[in-house]
């Protein structure tokens, strides 16, 4: 594959990090990937460029999709990131290190636009991609095209308040989907469950699978044994995204909702079978053509949806 059509995309999560080499027909050539550094932004950033580095091809450009709100090449806030505390210019600072034009993204955003250009909503008018993982991220095509609002900061799902006063969220306010459905809030739930007196197999499965924490695949594997809490906390989570997407689609009238993030992989149609029954009491009037289907690019949906915003960046260069 010739390096000068090879575009790098970054996907950042709060567990990993993963980059590609992708092609104009949206085909990953190439990947590498990285635990994501718990030091703060120029960890992240040092470790974004030397993944990109190691890939071997130059490529024209980079797309960076990263878990938290972004304005014209600014990070504002990360709940998900540890250490990350202050605003950032990310494509400056990621600029000296890598010395290609840079775009950047919500991760929740990159990854359903990946999934518009080559997976699951391809042609599709009116769509929400519901990102499951460290946290809740949300993101939208309308009228046949990415949607991210007056500051790039449309389709934030996860912090849809849904309980009045509810449970703290990563994000420093009360209520949030992702205080019930975030992996790393469902994390402190159970730990304080534990700590209350009540029994899970969940780190015992964490330390089986020499994992650093309760990854999708923990959860997953916790709920297939059937784990009382875990089923607990699981029914929960689906329950308060079924009164988010509800209401989302009550404000939208979409034609799609595609679902990714890890527990999508691994739990397949399941998953977005019971996503689409919790949606069915909050929704205004039932729609029978509005389909629930997951991600069907996988990890790739976030790189390929950097990458194709980092093509655009250099096209228009």
């Amino acid at each position: 594959m010739s390096p000068d059509l090879l575009v790098a995309g970054v996907d950042v999560g709060g567990t990993n990090i993963e980059v590609g080499l992708v092609s104009a027909d949206h085909q990953v050539h190439g990947r590498a990937k990285a635990n994501t550094p718990t030091g703060g932004p120029a960890e992240v950033l040092d470790t974004i460029a030397e993944l990109v580095q190691s890939l071997g091809d130059r490529p024209i450009a980079v797309g960076v999709g990263i878990p938290g709100v972004v304005d014209q090449g600014r990070v504002l806030t990360v709940p998900n990131l540890q250490n990350w505390t202050e605003k950032v210019d990310l494509v400056d600072e990621l600029g000296t290190r890598i010395d290609v034009p840079i775009a950047l993204g919500n991760d929740a955003n990159v990854g359903l636009l990946g999934e518009w250009v080559a997976g699951a909503a391809v042609g599709v008018r009116n769509v929400l991609g519901l990102w499951m993982g460290t946290g809740i991220g949300g993101g939208l095509i309308l009228d046949g095209r990415p949607f991210t609002g007056s500051h790039g900061c449309a389709g934030e799902i996860g912090h849809m308040v849904v309980r009045q006063g509810g449970a703290l969220c990563t994000c420093g306010r009360r209520g949030c989907a992702e205080a019930y459905a975030g992996r790393r809030s469902m994390r402190g739930i159970a730990t304080a469950m534990v700590d209350a007196g009540r029994s899970t197999s969940l780190f015992a499965i964490r330390d089986e699978e020499q994992k650093g924490n309760l990854t999708s695949k923990v959860w997953a594997r916790a709920l297939d044994e059937g784990d009382e809490m875990a089923g607990e906390l699981f029914d929960t989570a689906i329950e308060t995204l079924g009164v988010a997407v509800g209401s989302v689609v009550n404000l939208l009238d979409l034609d799609l909702v595609v679902i990714g993030g890890g527990l999508a992989e691994k739990m397949g149609s399941t998953l977005a079978d019971r996503i689409a029954d919790a949606c069915t009491p909050w929704m205004l009037q039932p729609n029978p053509d509005l389909q629930f289907v997951v991600s069907t690019l996988g990890d790739d949906a976030g790189v390929v949806g950097a990458a194709t915003l980092g093509r655009a960046l250099a096209v228009s260069a």
